[in-house]
């Protein structure tokens, strides 16, 4: 079963204050789409060096929504991506898949 998206660390780095977490989030909400597109495209177009700069970016937003094996496929990839190898991209996009529906459903 794939790990689910959570909100433990933005509560914990808050400390309570909802208008810091709204905002953390307001952040990853609109980012997040943008940035998955890119990697889509980037991919698609075999910019691998590209797609790796952006899983670069999203590795960070993982972290953040507590997916911790997430986190560390990500790292891998985007070694592998470097070198060419596009074997995680399955792996990864169902990652990008929960996270995008995760952030779609809190307001």
């Amino acid at each position: 079963m794939i790990e689910q998206p959570n909100l433990d660390y933005i509560k914990e780095i808050s400390g309570g204050n909802a208008d810091f977490e709204k905002k953390f989030l307001t952040i990853i909400q609109t980012e997040f789409p943008k940035e998955k597109q890119d990697y889509i495209e980037t991919l698609e177009g075999n910019e691998l060096e590209e797609s790796a700069k952006i899983v670069h970016k999203i590795k960070h937003k993982l972290g953040i929504l507590g997916l911790t094996e997430g986190y560390k496929l990500a790292v891998k990839y985007e070694e592998d991506l470097k070198y060419g190898n596009t074997n995680l991209k399955g792996e990864f996009l169902k990652i990008l898949q929960s996270v995008e529906e995760f952030i779609s459903k809190i307001a």
